[in-house]
C-alpha cells in the first residue's frame, strides 16, 4: 500500500469507527474500483457488482471491530474475495486450491523464480508491462480473453500481484489460501498469459 493510501486510512479511520456517512463515502470511493476488479476475476463481469454491494454490507457492520492487524484495503478486499466465493458456493461451484494440471508450461516452465519474478522474459514481449500490453487493441482483446478463460483463482491472484501490484502476503490475507498456493496460482497464469502473447506476436492470432 502507497504511503497515500495508508495516511488516507489514517484519517479515515476515526470517523469510520463512528460510522461516519462521509468518511464511508470516501472509502467506497476509494476502493470500489479495486473490489469490483477482484470479485469479476472471481464470480465474472455478470454478479460481480452485486457481490461488491454485499461486500459494501457487510464491509459497514464490521467496521467498529477493525482491529489493524493488516491494512484497511487488504481487509476491505478479504471481506470482498469472502463474498464472491459465498456466492459461488451458493451458485453450487466449488473452488479447489490443489487441483493444478500439468498442461501449459511448455518452455515457460522455469521462466519465473521462488519470489515470482522474471527469470528469463519472453524474446518477443520486449519487457512490457500487462499494461502496455493492453494498450494495443487487438492484443489486449486477446488477453483479455486468455484473462477470462483462466480458472477463478489464477485469475485473482494474477490481477492482484501483476496487475494492482499487491504482495504475496497482502494476496494470501485477501483469498485466504498459502504463499505456495498463491506462487502456482500466479505461476500457471502467467505460463496461459505470455504463452498466449509470444503466440500472438509471432503468429497475429489469439
Amino acid at each position: 500500500m502507497t504511503e497515500s493510501l495508508a495516511q488516507l486510512e489514517a484519517e479515515l479511520m476515526p470517523g469510520l469507527a463512528e460510522r461516519d456517512e462521509k468518511s464511508f463515502n470516501r472509502l467506497v470511493q476509494t476502493y470500489y474500483g479495486s473490489m469490483l476488479g477482484l470479485a469479476r476475476t472471481i464470480v465474472g463481469e455478470a454478479i460481480a457488482d452485486e457481490v461488491v454491494q454485499e461486500a459494501w454490507v457487510s464491509i459497514y457492520r464490521a467496521l467498529p471491530k477493525f482491529e489493524g492487524r493488516s491494512s484497511l484495503k487488504t481487509w476491505i478486499l478479504r471481506i470482498t474475495a469472502n463474498e464472491a466465493k459465498t456466492r459461488l458456493r451458493k451458485e453450487s461451484r466449488t473452488i479447489s486450491l490443489e487441483q493444478f494440471d500439468n498442461g501449459g508450461e511448455g518452455i515457460l516452465a522455469n521462466r519465473f523464480n521462488n519470489q515470482g519474478a522474471w527469470q528469463a522474459p519472453p524474446g518477443a514481449w520486449h519487457e512490457e508491462s500487462p499494461e502496455t500490453l493492453l494498450i494495443n487493441t487487438e492484443m489486449g482483446d486477446c488477453i483479455e480473453h486468455t484473462l477470462h478463460h483462466l480458472p477463478d483463482l489464477q485469475q485473482a491472484v494474477f490481477a492482484l500481484k501483476d496487475l494492482d501490484g499487491n504482495s504475496f502476503e497482502a494476496i494470501c490475507n485477501i483469498l485466504d489460501i498459502s504463499s505456495s498456493n498463491a506462487r502456482v496460482l500466479l505461476h500457471r497464469a502467467r505460463v496461459s498469459l505470455f504463452g498466449k502473447i509470444e503466440h500472438f506476436q509471432e503468429t497475429g492470432e489469439c
